[in-house]
């Protein structure tokens, strides 16, 4: 038996959140000798629909001509997805097909569309990491989480940003089919099963801006790669051959935020990767992520990523295994 897919798409959807997971059903499909997906394209008007990039593809099926039963109704993004006024159309109907399907998800900022159909109230939810406080600020009863690369409560599914849509499509396939021939179509796309990390990781290094010098490029490349040496910042301005004062100025004008702020963001980033490679205690990872002591790990971990150091390696940990 082949389960039902309903991808939604609209004008200036973003093409990669439907190749991906698309791929990746097709891919389990080919694997799962006669078990897989049969997947349905479908915009407010069947026919063609261009992507953002200005790749055109075509929706077999208008969405007004979809009945039910439904597997999975998954819902593309895309910026126009993130904009108001959204397609009223668009969104009635996908508010319509939604509870004749067994599960609902969203790709990057379709976590829009899911939201102004009603679909997120009192759950929580996660889009792009660009996009989160708009949500959030945008429907106050969706429980946003910015961290996570994809997020399911109940039987509604949201994962963040574009390539995200692959990590989400293969925790379905997991979840129907198991995790052995999730592993294979992960093997046959070469891409992680289970991807190292959340959100976070992503966001870190885009949240600062990108210098025009070249010394601080090269000085953030260094903050980054060596976070147990002294990145006070009388030692970085003596690295970047200026003066406190002036490398105060010109960093944070450059990178958007402080050199303490950067250096503290990069060693937290430091010590979650420690979490989820190692085994190493608390007080090693303190010690290899520059943070010193077990409990300025936990006072910066819960300021950045909400969420304590322990709590966030079971975590990483179960969702592994």
């Amino acid at each position: 038996m082949h389960r039902r897919v309903v991808i939604v798409i609209f004008d200036g959807f973003q093409l990669l959140d439907l190749a991906g997971p698309a791929d990746v059903f097709a891919t389990a499909s080919m694997l799962s000798e006669g078990h897989g997906y049969r997947l349905e394209v479908a915009a407010v008007r069947a026919g063609a629909v261009q992507a953002q990039n200005r790749v055109t593809t075509v929706a077999q099926t208008a969405l007004g001509e979809i009945t039910g039963p439904i597997d999975t109704l998954l819902v593309v993004g895309g910026l126009s997805a993130a904009e108001r006024p959204l397609e009223q159309e668009l969104v009635e109907e996908v508010a319509r097909l939604a509870p004749s399907a067994r599960r609902v998800a969203s790709v990057c900022t379709g976590a829009f569309i899911l939201a102004e159909a009603g679909l997120l109230d009192g759950r929580r939810a996660t889009t792009h990491w660009l996009m989160t406080d708009r949500l959030g600020g945008r429907y106050p009863d969706v429980t946003v989480d910015a961290d996570p690369i994809y997020v399911k409560d109940g039987h509604v599914w949201t994962s963040a940003g574009v390539s995200a849509g692959v990590d989400l499509a293969l925790a379905l396939v997991a979840e129907d089919h198991g995790h052995a021939l999730a592993r294979a179509v992960a093997c046959g796309l070469v891409v992680y099963l289970h991807r190292p990390g959340g959100q976070s990781q992503f966001s870190t290094q885009m949240n600062a801006l990108t210098p025009r010098s070249e010394p601080l490029r090269e000085l953030q490349a260094f903050i980054d790669a060596h976070p147990t040496e002294d990145l006070s910042v009388p030692a970085l301005a003596r690295h970047a051959g200026m003066s406190e004062r002036h490398f105060s100025r010109v960093f944070t004008e450059q990178t958007g935020m402080s050199p303490g702020r950067y250096v503290e963001r990069s060693r937290a980033d430091a010590a979650r990767r420690l979490l989820e490679i190692t085994g190493h205690p608390l007080d090693r990872v303190a010690r290899e992520s520059g943070l010193g002591v077990p409990e300025t790990l936990y006072r910066v971990f819960r300021r950045h990523w909400r969420i304590s150091p322990g709590d966030y390696r079971r975590r990483f940990q179960a969702k592994e295994s």
